[in-house]
């Protein structure tokens, strides 16, 4: 069986996401692990954080998902888009001074195009980052990352919520799974 990158065995091509999950121990952990294959969702989709000690059987994280790369590169992204509105709307002034219709249309096109994309990145996509985490971390809880198809996150988190009152649900993100992160 050959599974693409982004893919679920039971959900198809489908955007991915990453719920999250705290729990007490690794105990209450292994137990969410062991039960979410019955809802075929492979290991391989879970990933577990905490920040002392190494688990004895939870699924690890990668580095690109415990540094924050995602973030990372979700700030780089979000900054470029600022950078490029704050230029078409300094060419968009430049030339309406100078009244050439063609550069006037063109800087606007690209100022609305930025916008929209950042509205898209803002406001409808979902997105929890590690940091939100970091206390409860230090406090020797353990973050569960579960990646599923979008049409299951409800499914999934109930799944979880109901099965296990101890379970804190921590929100919902993009996954990057392409990309290990």
């Amino acid at each position: 069986m050959v599974i693409l990158v982004g893919c679920v065995a039971d959900g198809g091509c489908a955007m991915l996401r990453r719920l999250f999950f705290l729990f007490p121990d690794e105990e209450h952990a292994q137990r969410v692990v062991d039960q979410l294959a019955t809802q075929k969702i492979s290991e391989h989709r879970i990933h577990a954080i905490k920040l002392k000690g190494e688990f004895k059987t939870l699924p690890k994280v990668t580095k690109r998902q415990i540094n924050g790369t995602a973030f990372r590169a979700q700030s780089i992204l979000w900054n470029l888009n600022l950078l490029i509105f704050a230029a078409a709307m300094i060419a968009f002034l430049i030339t309406l001074v100078n009244g050439e219709l063609i550069w006037i249309i063109s800087a606007f096109a690209i100022m609305v195009v930025s916008f929209f994309a950042g509205e898209q990145f803002v406001v409808r996509i979902p997105d929890v980052h590690l940091s939100e985490f970091a206390d409860a971390l230090s406090h020797g809880k353990i973050l569960l990352m579960v990646d599923v198809a979008s049409n299951r996150v409800n499914e999934i988190e109930n799944f979880v919520h109901y099965r296990h009152p101890e379970a804190v649900v921590g929100g919902v993100s993009r996954s990057m799974d392409a990309f290990g992160m």
